[in-house]
């Protein structure tokens, strides 16, 4: 799948004459997460690894999960390979929206990092739907609104 290209062959940017650039596999990890999320009605990861990732981040106030969840990359010099877990949203068509997520993740590690893409292999592992996800930051919204007006108290008792 990857190829090595220690020869100046001019079939890519990142082996030049004046040297080589090499590229980190969590650069084009990120990349291909945040390209795939790009795609409406795409969540990364799985149902679990976002129930997880959406717990961390309410205790430690950090905003959702990381771009790189359910992100493997296969990373050469010259070329990538890249597998995404995803969680699709109810309604739309899954066909279409890995297609989509394809041409975007392709499109954007080429452009931005010079790889080329040979392959984007997606997994549905779960659907989501959007009406319920509401509902949820609603909650959460009005329990951290609650917290904050419970500290403001304690505060004052002080």
């Amino acid at each position: 799948m990857t190829q090595q290209a220690g020869s100046s062959s001019g079939g890519s940017a990142l082996q030049t004459d004046r040297g080589n650039t090499t590229i980190a596999d969590n650069v084009v990890s990120k990349i291909a997460g945040i390209s795939a999320q790009e795609v409406d009605g795409i969540r990364m990861g799985s149902g679990a690894s976002q129930t997880a990732s959406n717990l961390l981040g309410s205790i430690t106030g950090s905003g959702g999960g990381s771009q790189t969840q359910g992100v493997s990359v296969e990373v050469g010099q010259e070329e990538a390979a890249v597998d995404l877990t995803l969680t699709a949203e109810y309604g739309k068509s899954i066909p279409q929206l890995a297609e989509a997520v394809r041409r975007n993740v392709s499109n954007r590690i080429e452009s931005l990092v010079g790889l080329r893409v040979t392959e984007v292999n997606v997994t549905v592992q779960n659907i989501f739907f959007p009406q319920q996800e509401q509902e949820q930051e609603r909650q959460r919204q009005i329990e951290q609104q609650q917290r904050e007006q419970q500290q403001q108290e304690q505060q004052r008792v002080q």
